[in-house]
């Protein structure tokens, strides 16, 4: 299918994400890679993961660039070589980005898996949920934690941060869709909105 949903958050800043419906091939109409990018794509073992990073390029597309004005720094992030911001996330079956002339952005997108209760205590304080009785609620919520810390990760571009100690993510109601979160690291504090929505059995979270 084409263009799942595009999320318009300012005049300079918008989130757009694919639902991965199509095959290999009918990805790849349309889609010019780079030498070093079809390289990529041929090496991977996964069709999921190639499909993904395909339409990774169809949201590049729709957003008015193409596969070369993408680039990665030392660190893996990615870059646009006109200086605009962007984050990408893909999962399963969805893939998004997130785009901004103003400021630093990160996004994730997460299928929401029971899994996450078990492995929460290794980047969140789990003690703070321990009011939360329904499991679904747990699980959605410690989703968005996660996505949320991921989020501005990815903002921060490099790999020290620890995600128990470095990131704090401020609580909230799923009702109001947003919370802010802080990175404090080396003496500096650094604070970003935050946004998620739940999508079918997945979440995404981006940060600004």
């Amino acid at each position: 299918m084409p263009l799942y949903k595009t999320i318009n958050i300012n005049k300079h800043s918008k989130v757009l994400i694919w639902k991965i419906e199509e095959s290999f091939d009918i990805l790849s109409e349309g889609i010019e890679l780079s030498p070093q990018s079809a390289d990529r794509v041929s090496q991977m073992k996964s069709e999921i993961h190639q499909r993904g990073f395909l339409s990774v390029r169809h949201l590049l597309k729709e957003a008015g660039y193409s596969d070369s004005d993408l680039f990665y720094d030392e660190y893996g992030k990615p870059h646009l070589k006109d200086g605009t911001q962007i984050s990408i996330t893909h999962s399963f079956i969805f893939s998004a980005l997130i785009i901004s002339k103003e400021n630093k952005v990160g996004i994730d997108i997460e299928k929401r898996r029971d899994k996450i209760v078990k492995i929460a205590h290794k980047f969140t304080p789990i003690e703070e949920y321990k009011s939360i009785a329904n499991h679904d609620a747990l699980v959605s919520k410690l989703t968005i934690v996660w996505g949320a810390k991921e989020s501005l990760y990815k903002i921060y571009g490099k790999k020290k941060l620890l995600f128990l100690n470095h990131m704090y993510i401020e609580d909230f109601s799923f009702d109001t869709s947003s919370t802010t979160g802080k990175i404090l690291y080396e003496g500096v504090t650094s604070e970003y909105d935050i946004h998620f929505e739940e999508i079918e059995d997945f979440t995404c979270v981006y940060a600004l």
